[in-house]
C-alpha cells in the first residue's frame, strides 16, 4: 500500500447499549441542521417570517428520504429483487445501510415544502432561494457517511489521495488490492465550493424567483456528471452498472437537469413579481382571541398587531362646542327636551 492514501474507517456503527449509532444516518442529520439553521437565517435576513424554514424541514425531509431512496430502489431493484439480488426484498426499507439517490430526495423534498408553503400562503420561489446554498453544504457533509459505508468510490488510481477499500466490496476489481479514487470526496468538495459560490452569486446579484435554486441544481450537475464517470459502484445493476453509449443512468440525470435549470435560469431572467415573504397563517392566529369572551384590545395587546377603527370614536373638538351652542330642535323638545327659562310662555 502506498505510504500516501485515505484510509476508509474500520466500522461506521457504534453502538450505546442497545442502540446502534450510525455514522451514515449521523453525517445526514448533521447535514440537515447545518442546511435548516442557514436556510433559516437567510430566510429571516430577507424579511420572512421567523420560524418557517425550521416548520418546513419536517416535511422536506420526510419526504426527502422516501424519494432519495425510492430512487435508489428504482434504479438499483436488481440488487433486491430478481435472480441474482443479493439482498431480501424488504431490505429496501434499510436506509440506514446506505442507498439514497440525491434526484428522488431533492425531488420529493421539494414536494413537501410545497404543500407547506402552499398551506401558508407563501411562495415557493422565495424558500428555494433561501434554502439552496444549505443544501450544497448539507450534500457536502452527507458525502461523508460514503466513506464510512465504503461505497460510491471511483475507479483504481495511483494518486497520494487514493482511496482504501476492503477487497470484495461492491465496485472493487478483483484481484487489485490498490487505491480508488476518493469520489465521495471530490463531490464533497465540489458542493462545498457550490455552497459559497451560491452565497456570493445570492448576494452579488440578488438571484429571486427560484433562479439561485436553479443555479444550484446547474452546478450541481455539473459537477456530479463528471464524477459520476469516474465512479465503479454497480448502478442499475448487481455485478456492473449499466449504461448507455458510455453514459451511466446518473450521468442522463444530470444531463437532464443541467439543461432544464439553465432553461428555467433564463426563463426567469426578467421575472419581477413580488414573492409573499410572510406566514399568512401565522399573522391570523395571532390576530385570534386567545379565549372565548375576550376583547379586541386584548387579543391585539397579546399579538402586539395594531387595529385602527375606520371612524373616529370621538368628536372633534370644535364639533362637540358648536352641537352645544346650537338650539334644541322641534323634535328635540317634541322628546321632551325643554330647556327654557323658569317662567317662560310656552305658547311664546
Amino acid at each position: 500500500m502506498p505510504l500516501l492514501s485515505i484510509p476508509s474507517p474500520d466500522q461506521g456503527v457504534w453502538w450505546l447499549g442497545p442502540i446502534p449509532i450510525r455514522a451514515y444516518a449521523l453525517c445526514i442529520v448533521l447535514g440537515v441542521i447545518l442546511a435548516v439553521w442557514l436556510g433559516e437565517r437567510r430566510w429571516r435576513k430577507r424579511g420572512g417570517t421567523p420560524g418557517v424554514i425550521v416548520d418546513i424541514a419536517v416535511p422536506a425531509v420526510v419526504w426527502g428520504l422516501i424519494g432519495g431512496r425510492l430512487y435508489h430502489v428504482i434504479t438499483d431493484w436488481q440488487i433486491y429483487f430478481g435472480p441474482k439480488a443479493q439482498k431480501e426484498p424488504y431490505q429496501a426499507l434499510f436506509i440506514w445501510e446506505g442507498g439514497l439517490g440525491i434526484w428522488g430526495a431533492i425531488a420529493l423534498g421539494g414536494f413537501g415544502v410545497w404543500l407547506s408553503c402552499r398551506r401558508r400562503g407563501l411562495s415557493l420561489s422565495a424558500v428555494a432561494d433561501a434554502v439552496a446554498p444549505g443544501i450544497a453544504f448539507a450534500q457536502a457533509i452527507g458525502r461523508w457517511g460514503n466513506w464510512f459505508n465504503q461505497e460510491l468510490f471511483g475507479g483504481p488510481t495511483d494518486l497520494p489521495w487514493g482511496l482504501e477499500i476492503t477487497p470484495g466490496q461492491a465496485g472493487t476489481v478483483p484481484g487489485y488490492t490498490g487505491l480508488y479514487h476518493p469520489t465521495f470526496l471530490y463531490e464533497s468538495l465540489w458542493n462545498v465550493a457550490l455552497g459559497f459560490l451560491l452565497l456570493w452569486a445570492g448576494k452579488r446579484f440578488d438571484l429571486r424567483h427560484a433562479r439561485l435554486f436553479a443555479l444550484y441544481v446547474a452546478g450541481y450537475t455539473l459537477g456530479r456528471f463528471w464524477i459520476e464517470g469516474l465512479r465503479t459502484d454497480p448502478v442499475g445493476g448487481v455485478d456492473h452498472a449499466v449504461e448507455f453509449l458510455g453514459l451511466r443512468i446518473n450521468q442522463y440525470t444530470a444531463i437532464v437537469l443541467f439543461v432544464g435549470a439553465l432553461i428555467y435560469f433564463w426563463v426567469q431572467r426578467d421575472n419581477t413579481k413580488p414573492e409573499i415573504i410572510i406566514d399568512r397563517s401565522a399573522e391570523d392566529k395571532a390576530l385570534v382571541p386567545a379565549t372565548v369572551g375576550a376583547t379586541t384590545a386584548d387579543a391585539d395587546a397579546d399579538s402586539g398587531a395594531t387595529v385602527v377603527d375606520d371612524e373616529p370614536t370621538e368628536k372633534p373638538v370644535g364639533e362637540a362646542e358648536q352641537d352645544e351652542a346650537e338650539p334644541d330642535t322641534a323634535d328635540d323638545r317634541a322628546d321632551g327636551h325643554d330647556e327654557r327659562k323658569p317662567g317662560e310662555n310656552p305658547a311664546s
